[in-house]
């Protein structure tokens, strides 16, 4: 089938599950799967192994082609994906499907059914650059509503609760109102006898510690491990720690990674940015500092000799970014963004900007004769803060389209409709 024979595997295992021979009908399987799944049922006190492996059994052997192939190659055939493989539904879909819902155990028992997932409960857990390069651990209390531990959930002494016989064990009424002539409304509310809960507890029954509530409020300390290298918005899950409820899946506790800002370092991806400013003499004549590293480390940053670094310039070092996740000895990338920082207009006396020109690379610019300068029209240079300008300029453009707009309103003749 995909270019080699299939190795044989066990092609018994399910039918001695079942207790059936290998020649077993349709309804065979199916009597023997329901008598064995009653007497197996977790709600009956069974082994919630045994009854996992039995609807494994029955769900292989009672569709034709998985059979077929099971009896050909064995259980190692259905795993390898040669047709699908063991039991994909819950074991007590299955159960349901043979037995209609659940309606086995007479009346129809909430516990049959697939309990329902209670709500994750979400966090937002901050953490900071340094945390997220070194990891850390941090650890939390919090208040969550618990089973009580002296009724085990159960909300009585005994463990035991009757059915309310105000909404038939369903936790609802339906009420029936009158609106208007021949119509009729009918609305679903929760029982005010049991409370929406479907059973009621006698007073003396009541468990004295949850007063037949269940539940009780207990604080849990959990101690949260953030890795190296996790990411800003990752979740660190705690399954099943969250609210716990009567016949209800517990839900898990969610830690939301957020990042606050740091003041020098900034992340992208798996690497590191800084800015560092040079006077115009370290730009020119070379430089050396001391960068202090998220762990604590001092490093050495320096130019090459002779090296002229330019206003806006990254510069990189290999292997001192943040470390990878769940692989901490690869780390990305330190990229170092320099600004120059040029002096004031009065740095240089008329001597120095000559030695400093003799020093420097010769004028691109060719110079102009003495007739040509007498042509030209003598300008003075004035500084200036361009963006202030630029708003300035929006900010005038806005008023006078503003007075424009007035002009034409004053101007525009008014015409009054005619009353017939």
């Amino acid at each position: 089938m995909f270019g080699r024979s299939a190795r044989r595997s066990n092609n018994t295992k399910y039918y001695e599950i079942l207790g059936v021979p290998q020649n077993a009908s349709q309804d065979e399987l199916k009597k023997a799967y329901k008598k064995a799944a009653m007497k197996n049922h977790p709600d009956k006190g069974g082994d919630p192994e045994k009854f996992k492996e039995l609807a494994q059994a029955y769900e292989v052997l009672s569709d034709p082609e998985k059979r077929d192939l099971y009896d050909q190659y064995g259980e190692d055939a259905l795993k390898e994906g040669m047709g699908g493989g063991g039991s994909s539904h819950s074991p007590f879909d299955i159960f349901e499907q043979i037995f209609g819902g659940g309606g086995a155990f007479g009346g129809g028992s909430s516990r049959v059914r697939r309990q329902r997932r209670g709500d994750d409960v979400v966090h937002t857990l901050k953490v900071t650059l340094d945390d997220l390069y070194n990891g850390t651990s941090k650890r939390l209390s919090l208040s969550r509503n618990a089973l009580c531990p002296k009724c085990r959930g159960t909300g009585s002494k005994s463990g035991v609760s009757t059915k309310c016989h105000g909404c038939h064990g369903s936790g609802a009424k339906i009420m029936t109102r009158q609106i208007g002539l021949g119509m009729i409304q009918q609305m679903q509310i929760a029982c005010s006898d049991c409370r929406g809960s479907g059973e009621i507890i006698s007073n003396k029954d009541k468990c004295p510690q949850c007063k037949a509530s269940k539940i009780t409020q207990e604080k849990k300390v959990l101690e949260v491990h953030v890795e190296k290298g996790m990411q800003h918005g990752q979740k660190i899950v705690f399954q099943g720690q969250a609210d716990e409820a009567p016949d209800t899946v517990t839900g898990d506790i969610v830690f939301v990674l957020q990042l606050k800002e740091h003041p020098k370092f900034k992340r992208k991806f798996d690497d590191l940015y800084v800015e560092h400013t040079l006077s115009l003499t370290e730009a020119l004549c070379g430089f050396q500092f001391a960068l202090t590293h998220l762990d604590g480390r001092q490093l050495l940053i320096k130019s090459n000799p002779g090296e002229v670094v330019k206003p806006d310039q990254y510069k990189a070092v290999n292997d001192e970014g943040m470390p990878h996740y769940q692989r901490p000895f690869m780390k990305g990338r330190l990229f170092i963004h320099f600004n120059v920082e040029f002096p004031d207009s009065s740095f240089l006396s008329p001597d120095q900007c000559r030695i400093l020109e003799a020093t420097l690379a010769p004028r691109t610019g060719t110079p102009l004769t003495a007739m040509e300068l007498d042509e030209c029209e003598e300008t003075t240079l004035h500084d200036v803060n361009i963006e202030e300008e630029m708003r300035r300029k929006h900010q005038q453009h806005q008023n006078e389209a503003y007075d424009e707009d007035d002009d034409d309103d004053d101007g525009a003749p008014r015409v009054q409709c005619a009353q017939q």
